[in-house]
């Protein structure tokens, strides 16, 4: 196990608000924190959430060989997991220091203090027996490892149940939940360790702390008792020595906490069991909240699909009602297309309207020009596309012109009949 390095300043920090009674999450020196009893789906499963401490602890059970000092009765095993999970200072695949220590405690706190009726567990007396074996497995570290792992080994061994079983001679048969209800397990007391931390040679005291007042402390004492104020267990830890008034204080500070717990652990199963009898939400499911997933969430309509076909049929003919009714539609406006069976094409009316168009002002030209030549009849215009000049010749100057040109062509002719004569 490898502890990440606790800086000087922050040891000093620690000691100093320990020192003026204060907490680094705000509790008093006797608090607890906030704790949390869940059950799993299966009996015999339970999670216990001590403040950002989470351990979990799943408890099983074969038909075995008894041992041959204890024939008659059945066998406890215990089993701590640290893994990497929890904390990196944990390694996999290596029993660590600790580990040792919380596995020796907690069989002390449980199978030494005859919490169980191991004889109860015995089928045949020297050749079958119950062992029951209580895997813990610590889910996050933050302090406080055995009072968590104690807390929820204790209330999965009173949730567990195990099979029925029926004997015939030598053959001994192992019903399931359905053919028999499971049988729990005879359990006298429900003993409950309580961790005490020491600072500066004892002259401080606290309960319940969290990992990094765990670095900072000189001795820790573990005291496991029941709700009957009896010891079940004490160990000291740390090198430190202790007055008697000392663990005198922490042993009655100890039966007030374990009698809270107690409580705790039995209202956390009676509800469970009432959960179960109704058969609401228990176990894992309990714990999921309700109507928080909404991308597939989807609107509270009836969907049958036994006569789907009828109304895929009824939708076809809805939709197909309005095809065939279709009033005749509007004539839009020019430059418009429509693209359909049965509408009018209007892509070709623009051009004919631009046709009429030029068709109406060519007559309207020609009338003005009939109107101007009944005005100016005489007007005679005469153009020259070479030279591109235009001569208007008015009524009061085509008489004048037309003598001029009369007498002159009179001159040119007899001139031309003279010299004819001369020659």
């Amino acid at each position: 196990m490898k502890d990440t390095p606790l800086s000087n300043c922050e040891r000093d920090f620690l000691l100093k608000a320990i020192e003026e009674k204060k907490r680094l999450d705000g509790r008093q020196t006797y608090d607890y924190r906030k704790m949390k009893i869940t059950f799993g789906t299966d009996y015999g499963c339970c999670f216990v959430d001590l403040g950002r401490t989470r351990v979990m602890a799943q408890v099983s059970g074969e038909l075995v060989a008894p041992k041959e000092n204890r024939p008659n009765e059945g066998i406890m095993f215990f089993n701590i997991e640290l893994s990497p999970m929890a904390s990196p200072a944990f390694e996999q695949g290596r029993q660590s220091e600790l580990s040792v220590k919380l596995n020796r405690q907690l069989e002390r706190c449980l199978r030494n203090s005859k919490c169980i009726d191991t004889e109860s567990l015995c089928v045949v007396s020297g050749v079958k027996v119950w062992q029951i074996r209580v895997d813990v497995h610590m889910l996050n570290h933050d302090g406080n490892l055995m009072d968590a792992a104690s807390i929820a080994a204790i209330t999965a061994l009173c949730h567990f149940k195990r099979p029925d079983v029926g004997i015939q001679g030598d053959e001994v048969t192992v019903y399931s939940p359905e053919e028999r209800d499971p049988i729990p397990l005879s359990i006298y007391h429900m003993p409950i360790s309580v961790s005490f931390s020491f600072f500066q040679q004892g002259t401080y005291l606290l309960v319940d702390p969290c990992e990094r007042e765990e670095r900072v402390m000189d001795g820790l004492l573990m005291i496991a008792m029941n709700k009957h104020r009896e010891i079940c267990s004490i160990q000291s830890s740390g090198g430190i020595m202790l007055l008697k008034e000392q663990v005198m204080r922490c042993s009655k500070i100890a039966s007030v906490k374990v009698s809270e717990i107690t409580e705790l652990i039995s209202k956390a199963l009676e509800n469970d069991k009432r959960a179960r009898k109704a058969g609401g939400r228990c176990g894992f499911a309990e714990s999921m909240p309700q109507e928080r997933i909404t991308a597939l969430k989807t609107d509270e309509t009836s969907v049958e699909m036994t006569d789907a076909s009828e109304t895929a049929n009824d939708i076809v003919q809805k939709a197909e009602v309005p095809l065939q009714t279709v009033p005749s539609p509007v004539v839009p406006a020019p430059g418009v297309g429509q693209v359909g069976e049965g509408l009018q094409n209007t892509w070709g009316l623009e051009e004919e309207e631009d046709g009429d168009e030029e068709e109406e002002e060519q007559q309207m030209e020609e009338e003005q020009d009939e109107k101007e030549d009944s005005r100016e009849g005489d007007v005679v215009e005469i153009s020259d596309s070479e030279e591109e000049e235009v001569v208007i010749l008015h009524p009061e100057t085509q008489d004048k012109t037309s003598k001029k040109a009369a007498s002159s062509s009179n001159q040119k002719g007899a001139e031309t009949s003279k010299q004819r004569k001369k020659n």
